[in-house]
C-alpha cells in the first residue's frame, strides 16, 4: 500500500469507502486526461498536504464523492510535490492556480473548476 493509499484510500474503487484516484505525478498524464475527456469526464482535484483548508476541501469532497469509476476519472495532484504540474495545468486549462482547487475535463477543455469551499457547490452529475 502506497503512502497515497494510506491517506486517501486505494485507487481500486471496490473497497468501501475508497476513492478511486488515479495520482498525477508527470506533466504526460495531462494528455492522457485530455485524451480520455473525449469520451468520458476526467476531474482533477489539487490538493496542498499542508494546508488546514485543502485537508478539510478534500475530507467533505470524499464524503459527498458518489460518481462511479463508468462515470468519470477522479486525478489526484499533490501540488507540493508537484508544483511544476500544477502549473502546467493553470496554463493548458487556461484557469488560474489555486489550491484546493477542482477542475471538470471534458473534450479537452475546463468545462468548469472551483476551488475552496465553491468545491463541494459543483454538482459533478451535470457534468456526466
Amino acid at each position: 500500500m502506497g503512502i497515497l493509499d494510506k491517506i486517501f484510500g486505494s485507487s481500486e474503487a471496490s473497497e468501501e469507502g475508497a476513492m478511486p484516484w488515479h495520482e498525477i505525478t508527470k506533466t504526460a498524464d495531462l494528455d492522457v486526461i485530455v485524451d480520455r475527456s473525449s469520451t468520458k469526464t476526467q476531474l482533477i482535484f489539487k490538493h496542498s498536504t499542508r494546508c488546514g483548508i485543502s485537508k478539510m476541501v478534500l475530507g467533505r469532497f470524499k464524503k459527498a464523492y458518489q460518481l462511479s469509476p463508468n462515470e468519470a476519472d477522479l486525478y489526484y495532484l499533490d501540488l507540493i510535490s508537484h508544483r511544476g504540474i500544477s502549473m502546467d495545468i493553470a496554463k493548458q486549462f487556461e484557469v488560474v492556480h489555486e489550491s484546493p482547487q477542482l477542475l471538470i475535463i471534458k473534450d479537452g477543455v475546463a468545462v468548469a473548476h472551483e476551488s475552496h469551499g465553491a468545491i463541494n457547490n459543483l454538482v459533478l452529475e451535470d457534468y456526466i
